[in-house]
């Protein structure tokens, strides 16, 4: 028990430590994506930002869970089930903190910074919507199968660099967000194995 509440605190010091350095890192990456910009370039990532938002996301899963029942295959079907999951709490997490936030976008040359309270998403850059979102669904993958799984990492890191490169958030918005991802896949995928197990005891009794 006590070994693994000193793993757990050791997880969530690196974290804090990883996300107070990102803030440091934001002029500088900020100031690398400004240098290094190029039109084509610029499209492709623009692309990708448009389609690796949440919606996408969840009809993937949804085409995914269809084609999985439609195969018989109840073990897929709970592990898209659970990417769905994971992809809309981590959104809707995110979305609570950067309304509370209220960072201005890179983009943004007034009321740069922190404003509070900002329904406006000129103003909701901290953290990122859609690295959260895709984050969590194939993080959610990756956990309940990472030999498939973890290829697919590539997806939200992509993403993520979509985001920052067209301006629309900072280091630190992308790199709060994949946590947010990670454990909101942690958690639904722990959940769904719960379930399982329970389930599994039940039948047994």
């Amino acid at each position: 028990m006590f070994a693994a509440l000193g793993w757990w605190l050791l997880v969530f010091l690196g974290a804090a430590v990883l996300l107070i350095v990102s803030f440091y890192l934001d002029a500088g990456s900020q100031e690398w994506m400004t240098r290094h910009q190029n039109a084509g370039l610029k499209i492709f990532m623009q692309l990708v930002s448009r389609y690796g938002d949440w919606p996408e996301h969840i009809l993937l899963g949804l085409m995914l869970v269809g084609i999985a029942y439609w195969r018989g295959n109840k073990r897929w079907v709970r592990i898209f089930a659970a990417m769905i999951l994971a992809c809309a709490l981590a959104g809707v997490s995110a979305r609570a903190v950067k309304i509370t936030a209220g960072r201005s976008r890179p983009n943004v040359q007034t009321e740069a910074g922190w404003n509070g309270p900002r329904l406006s998403a000129r103003y909701n850059a901290f953290p990122s919507g859609h690295t959260a979102a895709s984050t969590a669904f194939f993080a959610a993958l990756a956990f309940a199968s990472w030999r498939i799984g973890l290829g697919f990492l590539a997806i939200p890191l992509l993403i993520a660099f979509s985001r920052m490169y067209i301006a629309a958030h900072y280091f630190s918005d992308v790199v709060c967000a994949a946590m947010i991802g990670v454990v909101a896949a942690y958690v639904v995928v722990g959940w769904k194995t719960l379930q399982i197990r329970g389930r599994t005891s039940e039948i047994r009794n």
